[in-house]
């Protein structure tokens, strides 16, 4: 179970608030900062589904009722350059205090929004992990990556070939779907595992994903480490095998492999050229010490190993990525373009991989750290460190008894805030989903003046935040102890109907796999790939330029 811990801050004054530098900047003060190589946090402020639908490419969304929950992770240091954007200002201006209060001190809101940022000519872009999506096609763009269709894939397969199919995504989206005798290797864990799948270097390996990025990266990925067999990535992924009318399987789980010594001395060769290739350096103990205590640069600290791994003991302070979702979703880790990224692991491998995966993104400064003999570990999850406002109210949380009682006694209104998509596919019974912004217009129709709001989340931690800023605006909230989760652990009442969000599509976002329908699905699917393959075109327009540095690049 994760740790959360709560970091209350201490009371800001009027004055230490006045002090805060917060100032209007225009689109074309944004692009230019954009472009400067000093560390800069561009924040969306609107809610993720509202995001996911358009948002400047560079932008981390971290919306304004979720600020507390995700601001010290995403952007650590307190005095970084903070830009805030949303669709005109207003949101903002809002959040704008609230992260003086949680001790920032360099805020800007973008002048008129996203609103403005069009009106100056410059690109939006639409979905989720926009710049890790994009470098994976330039990466099969400029690299010439190779590919292999559904059709031939079906056919080597029928004629009884020898080869290996290694699916790059985390074991959680393998045990949802797989394509039928693939092997779950995450894109981080391939170069130091995948002799043991193919130790034979005359075997053909095909890397697949759920649609395009991953296969293209984790097939690259064995490339550029000098893996001598023939690779190539599944084109499409499985969606392409959908679209294709095969079935996948469900449910299964695969064991990683673990390397032998002569293949781990193998791997580590190809790491160290890779290394020297990209320009990534290694950083001791010493000079690891000596750049955290640079006030005025970021640093993210992240062991890549696999879950396992790193709850059986990491280094104290370091945070958990799997390797292939930092590559994946940098975005969701790393708030802070052209900080200082540290990448660790015990095996000397696994950590060259993700930094020159880094490196090729081109928005920050990368090292590798292999711990040497380390005097203490810590064991477990990471603690998540909240930052709460210390201008919001107390509460009180309710249990899931006291809900229970108070639905018969129709003494309360449950309002789910975690997300349209979870919400759709599994809530409460008898919850209403809204926005968390939402909730004070809301607020007077759902209660009639004398029901009680209750607030739930996944875990129960965002709702704790929202029932605290409710109470700041005078209205009764109550938080659910343990939240959904605890909820559907415990076996109590759901339901999946939609008839209650009551913030409809305006704020919903789903991906091309939500749909049952197999129709509407497919149209999703192929509407995503086109998506996805039209970003090498969309990344070449006015504000949109990624710094990408492909390794693998062909020279014309």
């Amino acid at each position: 179970m994760t740790h959360i811990k709560d970091d209350t801050v201490a009371p800001v004054t009027n004055h230490d608030i006045a002090a805060i530098s917060i100032r209007n900047i225009t689109a074309d003060e944004l692009s230019s900062a954009l472009q400067d190589k000093k560390e800069l946090a561009l924040i969306d402020v609107r809610e993720p589904g509202i995001f996911a639908k358009k948002h400047i490419l560079y932008a981390v969304s971290a919306p304004l009722w979720r600020i507390e929950l995700l601001i010290g992770r995403k952007v650590p240091r307190k005095d970084t350059r903070l830009v805030l954007v949303d669709d005109d200002g207003l949101l903002a201006n809002e959040a704008a205090p609230l992260l003086g209060r949680l001790g920032y001190t360099d805020i800007s809101i973008l002048r008129e929004g996203l609103a403005g940022w069009e009106k100056n000519g410059y690109e939006v872009f639409s979905g989720e992990n926009v710049p890790s999506k994009a470098l994976g096609e330039v990466v099969e763009h400029q690299a010439g990556t190779p590919h292999i269709s559904v059709q031939q894939l079906r056919a080597r397969i029928h004629a009884k070939e020898n080869l290996v199919i290694v699916d790059g995504r985390t074991p959680e989206e393998f045990f949802n779907f797989s394509l039928p005798g693939a092997h779950n290797v995450p894109n981080a864990e391939l170069p130091y595992r995948i002799r043991e799948l193919a130790p034979d270097p005359a075997t053909p390996i095909v890397v697949n994903c759920a649609g395009r990025t991953r296969s293209i990266i984790g097939a690259q990925t064995l490339i550029d480490a000098g893996v001598p067999n023939p690779i190539v990535s599944l084109e499409n992924g499985t969606m392409a095998w959908l679209l294709d009318g095969h079935e996948l399987e469900h449910g299964h789980r695969t064991v990683l492999p673990e390397p032998t010594p002569e293949h781990l001395r193998q791997a580590r060769q190809h790491a160290k050229k890779l290394l020297d290739r990209v320009g990534v350096p290694s950083i001791s103990e010493d000079g690891l010490k000596q750049i955290l205590n640079e006030q005025d640069r970021s640093v993210f600290l992240f062991d890549i190993r696999s879950r396992e791994e790193y709850r059986a003991g990491h280094l104290p302070g370091w945070r958990w990525a799997a390797g292939g979702q930092l590559v994946q979703a940098t975005d969701e880790y790393i708030g802070t373009l052209e900080s200082r990224v540290v990448i660790a692991d015990w095996d000397g491998v696994r950590a060259a991989t993700v930094a020159a995966w880094l490196v090729q993104l081109g928005k920050y400064e990368v090292y590798v750290h292999q711990p040497v003999h380390p005097e203490r570990l810590e064991t477990g999850d990471e603690p998540i460190h909240v930052l709460k406002d210390p201008d919001t109210a107390g509460f009180a949380w309710i249990s899931q008894t006291e809900v229970l009682e108070k639905l018969d006694q129709d003494a309360i209104a449950i309002i789910d805030v975690e997300s349209t998509r979870a919400y759709a596919k599994q809530h409460i019974r008898s919850a209403y989903y809204l926005a968390a912004e939402q909730i004070d217009a809301f607020a007077p129709g759902l209660t009639g003046g004398s029901k009680t709001l209750v607030i739930t989340s996944f875990d129960g931690v965002l709702a704790n935040l929202v029932a605290r800023r409710l109470a700041r605006l005078g209205i009764d909230a109550q938080a659910l102890l343990g939240g959904n989760q605890g909820w559907f652990a415990a076996g109590l009442p759901i339901e999946s109907s939609t008839e209650r969000n009551l913030s409809g599509d305006a704020h919903a976002w789903f991906g091309a796999y939500d749909y049952s329908d197999t129709a509407l699905r497919n149209q999703k699917f192929q509407e995503y790939l086109d998506w996805e393959i039209g970003l090498v075109e969309q990344i070449g327009k006015k504000g949109g330029s990624a710094p990408f540095t492909v390794l693998g690049a062909k020279i014309s």
